[in-house]
């Protein structure tokens, strides 16, 4: 399944005409954030930690010896555990929560955080999340994504760790407006980043084509309450199902604008278990491979890309604030 079909309930909801292109003389949220005009800053995000062993491996090799500088864990998922005590060890590590509505694999499945008898909108007949987008539009209430993603907030406290961000699990929480809210409600309500791209959405805007204007009301109301926005997230890599990514992210970041742009990375070591629950083998390793590349890194610096974190765009949006 392609990742970018993740997001086509919203597009179906919505019904909207594509994003316009975005006034080229408007500030970018790396200005706003207090980069220099042109500056060109990148976050390197790996989602679905806590998946399985594999996925902390390799996760934890490209925070430590790599170019990625984020990550998102899955609270419902059996390997959280792991990942946080190496989280203890390395607290300086950016890690939020990959806020988890959906099971999709075939023989490993997990079950609300919550438990399923608080909601029952978001499980199927076993009692596990559904395990697609449209079953959670049609079948889950608002009031019980926001139980959900509540607790799963709640859970990662009570293991002691302190996510820096939130994003969403195969982008859920953008498929319904009501969703939308409840997320963006809880990052404002506690003080937490999340993710949503509010600028030029150079790349995003072929695979999300919402209307400018929600962007905006959306991106504001973010904004007002504290928190950072990026202006665009690439979420394609996990569509090139190869091993060897270098020339593909290469000729993606080149092209570029000016800003604050996420990469979403899936890595992985695949181990022997990932046949019988994915076909994603090929493209998690292909992004844990691009993320330990020392020759990406060297292109990475030749072209004076900007590394940067959650954590380090919250400090500066605290700045922002305290200087008006």
């Amino acid at each position: 399944m392609k990742r970018n079909l993740y997001l086509l309930p919203l597009i179906l909801l919505m019904i909207f005409n594509k994003t316009e292109e975005s006034n080229a003389e408007e500030m970018t949220y790396a200005e706003k954030l207090g980069w220099k005009k042109g500056s060109r800053v990148l976050i390197f995000h790996i989602d679905d930690v806590g998946l399985c062993h594999g996925a902390n491996k390799a996760t934890i090799e490209a925070l430590t010896k790599g170019i990625a500088t984020s990550c998102s864990i899955m609270m419902p998922c059996a390997w959280v555990d792991e990942f946080v005590k190496e989280w203890k060890k390395n607290s300086h590590w950016d890690v939020g929560l990959h806020l988890t509505l959906t099971s999709e694999w075939q023989n490993y499945r997990w079950g609300p955080v919550s438990g399923f008898q608080q909601v029952p909108g978001l499980v199927d007949k076993s009692g596990y999340m559904w395990g697609n987008v449209v079953d959670v539009i049609t079948s889950a209430k608002p009031e019980e994504v926001d139980r959900e993603i509540r607790a799963q907030l709640a859970l990662a406290e009570k293991m002691g760790l302190i996510p820096t961000h939130l994003d969403s699990h195969m982008g859920t929480l953008f498929a319904h407006p009501d969703f939308i809210e409840k997320y963006i409600n809880l990052g404002i309500e506690r003080k937490i980043p999340v993710l949503f791209p509010g600028g030029h959405m150079q790349y995003l805007s072929s695979e999300l084509p919402l209307p400018k204007e929600m962007v905006k009301k959306y991106a504001e109301k973010i904004w007002e309450g504290g928190l950072p926005l990026v202006d665009d997230v690439i979420t394609f890599t996990y569509d090139w199902k190869t091993e060897d990514k270098f020339e593909l992210m290469r000729k993606t970041l080149i092209e570029m604008q000016p800003g604050i742009t996420e990469v979403i990375l899936h890595c992985a070591i695949p181990t022997e278990e990932f046949p019988h629950f994915t076909q994603s083998a090929a493209t998690r390793k292909g992004d844990y491979l691009i993320a330990i590349n020392s020759e990406f890194k060297q292109f990475l610096n030749d072209n004076n890309f900007i590394l940067t974190n959650w954590r380090e765009l919250m400090e500066r949006r605290k700045r922002v604030e305290g200087n008006h």
